[in-house]
């Protein structure tokens, strides 16, 4: 059939199995728009407050249903505003297609009216990018693009598609299919099984990597096949689920106690999808001293970049897993793991049992909703509580910024997490410094009628940096303490929101109890006090013997 560039760019996303997409109109995506507008039946677009909360709806969309989720933004100023969002996916590995528009080609270079290079802008930051000049191009460009977001080490593809190009005509085929060139999985497996064989202190470290693998089954196996305790990155901490006796929780800088004391003291880590960024690691030479290192990842360049003198395992992290296992004999490590476990049921024990304290607040929320509940977060403190004490039973449950650390993340993707699950309940647990980043999209909640609830951890300051100032530059709190005046709960009445506002595990509990709106978000700001820390920690570029508890 004969259509417009912009129809077959419609057509296509609905080829590529894509029902829901984020953005906000513009100029420049005029006829795209009109075109959304005659398909609307068959596929939905979600309009944000701004381009980089549409971004981040997209990337938690991403995250829950496992294939790549699309953002579409006019020129210029638009398509900026998509830059921190298209930087978050791409440093946490998430599938994504970001649709720009720009001025018609023959003004490209020009100065034109919004006209910006936001190919040569996000180059960095993107699997690959498109300028799509050729009307009769079009149709390739978006299957490969989706082909390259959603293979290998998933990540951000970014297409421009010039005014001109979305008016121009030309014939679509709707059957262009451009197929991943799958790995060569001939994996010497050799060096990896004695090591293990050998090892009498084993210990499995679990990243993002393997739950884009989707090897939650195989690690399980894995553990038990060799009596092994797991640890996780921030990003992998679905991969296993927080039931499970073995696993110790999140390791690194911020880590459980027990996790962190396995990593230290293990003769073997066996890292699944994991890159060992320096918040992991600290001291790599401290890190990898008492153990040998088999890293098993589907992007060769991680390996070696950060940690040397590996047993470096290049493929689907699921087929190598599996073949571990298939080759290796039941194993005993009962005095390693007891000792574990002891330490775990101490990390478990609360310090203030009654406490208005992020611990327990955190696991009453937990205990409130069901296992299947997504989880999003901004980046602080409160990032780090949740991940130290909310026990996830579920892959894809978690939605949070991992290697940028984008305060202001949360909002956004807690509304593209809540559309991928069906519009059920989802968590957002936040703090004043970072909720005031992209609060607006609070106005898409709302007229969406998600069922958000938003924790806010109000403490009156910017905490993480605030905790830095206190540990490391002598008490200077210099711009933390924020003294805002603002009224969060009459905020959120105002954008035709719910909340209330506690300060106690009574009132918390009382909150819960009278039950939470489904037809829209509902603010739960909780103050908590200023000098509350996240500990135990590392301090930067430390190890275990430098560790902080309290």
């Amino acid at each position: 059939m004969i259509i417009n560039g912009a129809r077959i760019l419609v057509e296509e996303l609905i080829r590529q199995g894509v029902d829901k997409v984020f953005g906000y109109p513009g100029g420049a995506v005029l006829d795209i728009y009109d075109e959304l507008y005659k398909c609307s039946d068959r596929i939905e677009h979600i309009i944000g407050a701004h381009e980089q909360g549409a971004a981040h709806a997209a990337d938690g969309y991403a995250r829950v249903t496992g294939k790549a989720g699309v953002v579409i933004a006019t020129s210029g100023p638009g398509a900026t505003n998509l830059v921190t969002g298209i930087a978050n996916a791409y440093l946490d590995s998430v599938p994504m297609v970001a649709i720009t528009g720009n001025v018609a080609e023959s003004m490209l270079g020009k100065d034109s009216f919004q006209e910006v290079d936001i190919v040569g802008i996000t180059l960095p930051i993107v699997k690959h990018s498109y300028i799509a000049r050729d009307v009769n191009e079009l149709e390739n460009i978006i299957s490969e693009a989706f082909m390259l977001a959603q293979s290998g080490r998933k990540g951000p593809v970014l297409i421009d598609i010039p005014k001109s190009t979305q008016k121009a005509v030309c014939e679509y085929k709707g059957s262009v299919d451009i197929k991943e060139r799958k790995l060569k999985n001939n994996v010497d497996l050799t060096e990896a099984i004695e090591a293990i064989k050998a090892s009498k202190r084993p210990y499995i470290y679990c990243g993002g990597g393997a739950i884009s693998a989707e090897i939650e089954e195989e690690i399980l196996e894995l553990s038990k096949k060799i009596e092994a305790p797991i640890g996780l990155s921030m990003m992998g901490l679905t991969a296993v689920p927080g039931s499970y006796d073995l696993n110790l929780g999140m390791t690194g800088m911020h880590g459980r106690l027990a996790s962190i004391i396995a990593q230290a003291e293990a003769d073997l880590l066996i890292g699944i999808g994991v890159r060992f960024s320096d918040r992991a690691t600290g001291n790599v030479d401290e890190y990898r001293k008492n153990c040998k290192i088999i890293q098993i990842d589907i992007d060769d360049v991680e390996f070696g970049k950060n940690i040397p003198d590996i047993v470096e395992l290049h493929g689907d992290a699921k087929e190598i897993v599996r073949n571990l296992i298939d080759s290796l004999p039941q194993m005993e490590h009962k005095e390693w793991c007891d000792k574990l476990l002891k330490q775990k049921a101490i990390d478990d024990t609360p310090r203030k049992p009654n406490g208005f304290v992020p611990r327990n607040i955190i696991r009453a929320i937990n205990d409130y909703v069901e296992d299947e509940t997504v989880i999003a977060t901004d980046v602080g403190q409160h990032q780090m509580w949740t991940m130290q004490h909310y026990r996830f039973e579920k892959p894809r449950t978690l939605l949070t910024s991992g290697g940028l650390g984008t305060m202001g993340y949360g909002l956004g993707a807690a509304i593209g997490g809540c559309v991928a699950n069906d519009n059920k309940r989802t968590v957002l647990f936040t703090g004043d410094g970072s909720f005031g980043m992209n609060l607006n999209e609070l106005s898409t909640a709302v007229s969406q009628k998600l069922p958000i609830l938003i924790l806010l951890f109000n403490n009156n300051t910017l905490g993480m940096v605030r905790q830095w100032q206190k540990m490391f530059y002598e008490e200077r709190f210099s711009e933390t303490t924020l003294n805002r005046k603002t009224n969060y709960v009459d905020l959120a009445k105002a954008f035709g929101a719910e909340g209330e506002s506690v300060s106690s595990m009574e009132e918390l509990n009382s909150v819960l109890e009278r039950g939470l709106p489904e037809d829209g978000p509902f603010l739960l700001e909780c103050l908590i006090d200023i000098d509350e820390l996240v500990l135990p920690m590392i301090p930067a570029g430390g190890s275990y013997k430098d560790l902080v508890v309290d």
